[in-house]
């Protein structure tokens, strides 16, 4: 009988709660987590820390006086191909976890992350580089936030000492709103409820609202928001 998600799949505009989320998580008792929350030992996934090595690779690379490989020089990627990769580099990452350790899912759950905007093909061309492993047990929540919230958020959160945090990273105004302002989530959700389809996989969904910011600052009003969110889409994802 399953008791933990095996996948789980948080997506948002940037800076709007997702990290925070899982930092609440990851400091939680085991024990507490996997019975208020059906989360296991959580092993995250998370396209950031990838592309931010692109980025990293890119300034050395130039650096040493060589062409750059994934970034022109004001950091935007040479092609939306490589958006894709990110995915394709998350299903290849969670190949191998199942693949090495035994018994992989009696105890953990994978907690994947990120963001996507339409200028870049959107959650809808981002999901259906998801593999079948992932999609065989995925369940999504959306933090769902305004455009606005998004932006104050991520202005606020930015530490110049450290950039490439987790926690304390930013984009400039200009690459916000070229990459993430229109979002396709509510047109994939339309005239759905509690299952989407990717490929011939249902997986369940839930929108954990987070436009009052509980989650920079979590308390009670957080913890059962979360817990309100993450039983109801248990529910759904035992049903599917």
């Amino acid at each position: 009988m399953e008791t933990i998600f095996k996948t789980l799949l948080l997506i948002a505009r940037p800076a709007a709660g997702k990290s925070e989320i899982i930092n609440y998580l990851n400091n939680l008792d085991v024990n507490q987590r996997k019975q208020v929350y059906h989360i296991g030992k959580l092993d995250v996934i998370d396209d950031f820390e990838m592309l931010w090595t692109w980025f990293e690779e890119d300034k050395l690379l130039e650096k040493m006086g060589y062409p750059r490989l994934h970034t022109d020089a004001d950091e935007y990627f040479i092609g939306n191909h490589l958006w894709d990769l990110l995915i394709e580099r998350i299903s290849l990452e969670y190949q191998k976890r199942i693949r090495d350790i035994n018994g992989y899912h009696n105890d953990h759950t994978t907690l994947i992350e990120f963001s996507r905007g339409k200028e870049h093909g959107g959650y809808k061309n981002a999901f259906n580089h998801l593999s079948d492993e992932i999609l065989a047990n995925l369940a999504i929540m959306y933090i769902n936030v305004s455009w606005d919230e998004s932006l104050r958020k991520n202005i606020k959160r930015f530490n110049p000492e450290r950039p490439d945090s987790i926690l304390e990273h930013s984009l400039s105004l200009s690459k916000m709103e070229k990459l993430y302002k229109e979002s396709d989530w509510f047109e994939i959700v339309k005239n759905t409820k509690n299952y989407i389809k990717i490929r011939n996989f249902p997986v369940p969904f839930t929108v954990f609202e987070n436009e009052d910011d509980v989650t920079s600052s979590p308390n009670d009003t957080f913890a059962k928001r979360l817990k309100t969110n993450l039983n109801i889409l248990w529910e759904l994802y035992i049903k599917r």
